[in-house]
């Protein structure tokens, strides 16, 4: 059975970080291309990140680019997101997906494969 499990999130002021982390289990991690989405009550699901399976390739939303780093441990089967100078607007619930999806077309709704069950963060203002 193929687990994601999300950690890391909570209240931050903003212009703070956070660093979340994904654990998987049950698949073959490396075999995987792994990714954030993120989504606010009554708003569709929005690609924020993606790291492809070797680690060598990232993709980012514009709103988190320059801020945001996602990167992954092959040998621990963790994906992590690194959040920085973080603003009321990155307030939402962060999912971890894992897939077999090129990252430039996760944004695309092209993603199928495993979620974990979130976690929120919330940045004050």
């Amino acid at each position: 059975q193929v687990q994601l499990v999300e950690s890391g999130g909570g209240l931050v002021q903003a212009g703070g970080s956070l660093r979340l982390s994904c654990a998987a289990s049950g698949l073959i991690f490396s075999t995987y291309d792994m990714g954030w989405f993120r989504q606010v009550p009554g708003e569709e699901r929005e690609f924020v990140a993606a790291v492809s399976r070797s680690g060598d390739s990232t993709y980012y939303a514009d709103p988190v680019k320059g801020r945001f780093a996602i990167s992954r441990d092959n040998a621990m089967s963790t994906v992590y997101l690194q959040m920085n100078q973080l603003k009321h607007e990155d307030t939402a619930v962060y999912y971890c997906a894992a897939d077999r999806v090129a990252i430039t077309n996760w944004p695309h709704g092209t993603v199928t494969g495993y979620w974990g069950q979130g976690t929120q963060v919330t940045v004050s203002s």
